[in-house]
């Protein structure tokens, strides 16, 4: 498929993120609320900085090491701190702080992306292995907090009233971490394994 082709993909998986079912049912469901947000950063978001990253390489800066580092960590600040209880709460309760929440995660996460997959012919295989340590780095973070809210032995967030399909609050909350950990962990990890290997093979190409 072609880049302009993988790019249309995501704008849909976005678009079927945001406008589908997922955002009504945020407010009772953790769960819910976990799949949204999974499905823009580890489905639709990689998605389109794959149809992005070769119209962009050229007009990267060159720094290909700190500028990804410093991506990623505000990717970090940025995951943890919505997910902290009053940020997490406010956002399953008032619509406009959810689309805030909502377009903070896409935006870094497509930063992180695009970092990580461009590269122009001179420095791809430099900026493949500076971008494989930075979706090592978000996948490491991504699976701790999966495994923070999956093996919780209570409820974190108010607002775990009701669960997806009926469950309690916090099986709710325990599914949500596994989305996490299968969905975000996994993909960001596949992600910098594939840069790796594609840092080792243009080494080991005459």
């Amino acid at each position: 498929m072609s880049s302009r082709g993988v790019l249309i993909c995501g704008l849909l998986v976005l678009l079927i993120a945001w406008a589908g079912p997922l955002p009504s049912l945020v407010p009772a469901s953790f769960a819910a609320h976990m799949m949204l947000h999974m499905s823009v950063v580890g489905i639709g978001v990689p998605l389109v900085a794959i149809g992005l990253a070769p119209l962009v390489a050229d007009r990267l800066p060159r720094s290909q090491l700190m500028l990804p580092i410093a991506v990623s960590l505000i990717d970090f600040v940025v995951v943890w701190g919505w997910h902290a209880p009053a940020l997490h709460d406010a956002a399953r309760s008032n619509p406009a702080v959810l689309a805030v929440e909502q377009a903070s995660f896409a935006v870094v996460s497509l930063l992180v992306w695009v970092l990580a997959l461009a590269g122009t012919e001179q420095t791809r295989t430099q900026a493949a292995l500076s971008g494989a340590l930075t979706l090592f780095f978000t996948s490491m973070h991504m699976t701790l907090l999966g495994a923070l809210l999956g093996l919780a032995p209570r409820t974190m967030f108010d607002h775990s009233h009701h669960g997806l399909a009926g469950l309690p609050p916090l099986a709710d909350q325990q599914l949500g971490g596994v989305i996490m950990l299968a969905i975000g962990g996994v993909i960001y990890l596949a992600g910098g394994l594939t840069l790796v290997a594609r840092a080792l093979r243009r080494e080991v190409t005459p």
